[in-house]
């Protein structure tokens, strides 16, 4: 949980319109369905499918991805455990059994869980799938030559600390066991009742052992899924697709693989890529994109098309923009000042900055505004939005500043990325309304991400955002604001350096919870307790708009990925 959502950290520095960057979303347009969304005729097998994306497709081995890694792409020839649920909106945000009988069966702590894989899977070679396949595709994802993929299975497991691969240990390690082929059992350090979600990342792809190349499994990775990799060339840069005629859907049913082939194209620029989208001629009509956003310019120009409207996905993935402090930096220790910052916040014309309020909303919470998050309802620091600068400056006066303050923002000068100048500037002109003089410290994008996420460097006052890793409050609160996760020789994300126990023993009592939507309001309720500290001032939710090709059909985007879920887009 120490690093930044994938979303956040990958996708949105590739994305190159303005904030949409994260991707996620909640329904097709105009609130489709499953059922014929993107077209009036049902969906048939056939055809090829082309997805263009501007975010390059590397590294195309389970042990180096995350889940949502590039945009759902690995989801079509690597199966898990379990898997996102493929509906649109807040039901594509539950966990469901993939490889396995069911989300898992958890001893009574959450400690031990147990999986059955169904029976009758077998990889694109007509081979059987096993549950030693899973053990050892989880293992190599310890060796340091294939890193890259999230990081809670080394945390999580027992002696997963400590193990350095199938390659350097040949021993394996002891907290998996396999007592058949078809039973897998893990054993972990604390209470986890969020294992069913971790069990949809990659890591847990099964690999046949005798098959793996290392480095270069990636060029041919053995598929379990709908499709195998025909061609990969370029590290990525275009993948070939066809059907793996030993997938069975009868033992998938999340993925309905309507098209015959998958040409998926990376590395284009994203004005290119809408481009493509909104002329759909030739070969782009069957197209889609699952990393590039429509911008501002863009978006007036399709909302003025009505045949063009018509096909822009729209919806939210759990991400949040927010003002971060660091509290042992002056005048930022003083929580009044905090507070009188939150109070002067022009939401409105943050949101301008944003894009418009078509591609931003107004927060108030951390938590993002859905339901598998635990999503409560709170503004601690009520200012409208528009900004409350008189409560500001009365907070100011309580502080000792009767005469105002000077400080200074810093933020990324990539104007492409949600810490952007102009929403430095939107701020920079509301604070001043309320006696609050703000100087910006604009860096380049790699100097400001190790400055911020540096104990040593990070400043008092910086832009900063956060996308969970599964839709859960858990990889969204631990990660900031649970002091034991404080990194001082690393990446820190705990950024209010918050080590307060009651907050900690919160969140080891919610990850002792198995029913998630109880989970879900605990997450909710500690939430709301932490923003009255005002470590942060949320700012906005992003919202995403993403143009698809005028042939495709069965346009499904879930709360989850944030992106169209190709497993379910057919062409025909």
């Amino acid at each position: 949980m120490r690093q930044p959502s994938v979303i956040a950290r990958r996708v949105a520095a590739a994305s190159v319109t303005l904030v949409v960057a994260a991707g996620a979303a909640a329904c097709g347009p105009k609130d489709n369905d499953a059922k014929g969304a993107g077209g009036d005729s049902k969906p048939q097998k056939g055809g090829t499918l082309t997805v263009l994306n501007a975010g390059p497709q590397e590294d195309f081995d389970p042990a180096r991805l995350y889940t949502s890694g590039g945009g759902n792409v690995p989801s079509l020839v690597f199966r898990t455990l379990t898997t996102r649920n493929r509906e649109s909106g807040a039901a594509g945000a539950e966990v469901v059994p993939d490889l396995a009988t069911d989300t898992g069966r958890p001893s009574k702590n959450a400690t031990v869980w147990t999986y059955t894989l169904k029976k009758g899977l077998k990889y694109e070679d007509g081979t059987p799938i096993t549950s030693a396949d899973i053990k050892y595709g989880i293992e190599r994802s310890f060796a340091a030559e294939l890193s890259g993929g999230a990081p809670y299975l080394r945390d999580w497991l027992i002696g997963g600390a400590d193990y350095q691969g199938p390659y350097k240990d040949k021993k394996g390690l002891a907290s998996i066991e396999t007592p058949d082929d078809l039973t897998i059992v893990f054993h972990l350090n604390k209470p986890e009742g969020e294992f069913p979600y971790l069990a949809t990342q990659t890591q847990f792809t099964p690999v046949p052992k005798a098959k793996d190349k290392g480095t270069k499994y990636e060029e041919h990775p053995i598929s379990s899924g709908p499709y195998k990799v025909v061609k990969n060339e370029n590290d990525g840069e275009r993948i070939t697709l066809a059907r793996n005629t030993y997938w069975s859907a009868a033992t998938d049913a999340e993925r309905k693989a309507y098209p015959d082939k998958i040409d998926v194209r990376s590395g284009l620029d994203s004005s290119v890529i809408n481009q493509r989208l909104s002329a759909s001629q030739g070969a782009d009509a069957a197209a889609v994109t699952t990393d590039t956003n429509l911008g501002p310019a863009e978006l007036a120009k399709v909302t003025g098309d009505k045949a063009l409207a018509a096909r822009v996905g729209t919806g939210h993935f759990g991400y949040t923009n927010y003002i971060a402090f660091n509290p042992k930096v002056k005048p930022f220790d003083d929580p009044k000042v905090r507070q009188a910052i939150a109070y002067a916040v022009d939401r409105s014309s943050v949101i301008n900055a944003a894009g418009g309020s078509s591609l931003a909303e107004a927060a108030t919470t951390y938590l993002p505004n859905q339901k598998s998050f635990g999503y409560t309802p709170y503004d601690h620091f009520p200012a409208g939005a528009s900004g409350n600068p008189a409560k500001a400056k009365e907070l100011l006066k309580e502080a000792g500043h009767p005469n105002g303050i000077t400080i200074t923002l810093t933020h990324s000068n990539d104007k492409d990325f949600e810490t952007s100048p102009e929403i430095a500037t939107a701020l920079q002109d509301a604070l001043k309304k309320a006696g609050i003089t703000v100087k910006l410290q604009g860096l380049e994008i790699n100097d400001y991400k190790d400055k911020i996420h540096s104990v040593k460097s990070e400043p008092g006052f910086f832009l900063a955002h956060w996308g969970a890793d599964w839709p859960s409050g858990g990889p969204f609160l631990a990660p900031i604001f649970d002091g034991r996760q404080i990194v001082k020789d690393g990446a820190n994300f705990n950024t209010g350096f918050l080590d307060d126990k009651s907050v900690n023993d919160e969140i080891d009592a919610i990850n002792k919870l198995t029913n998630l939507d109880e989970a879900a309001e605990r997450w909710g309720a500690l939430d709301k307790k932490i923003g009255e500290q005002a470590l942060t001032v949320p700012l906005f939710h992003p919202v995403y708009k993403r143009l698809y090709g005028s042939a495709v059909k069965n346009i499904v985007i879930s709360d989850w990925t944030g992106v169209l879920d190709i497993s379910q887009v057919a062409v025909k």
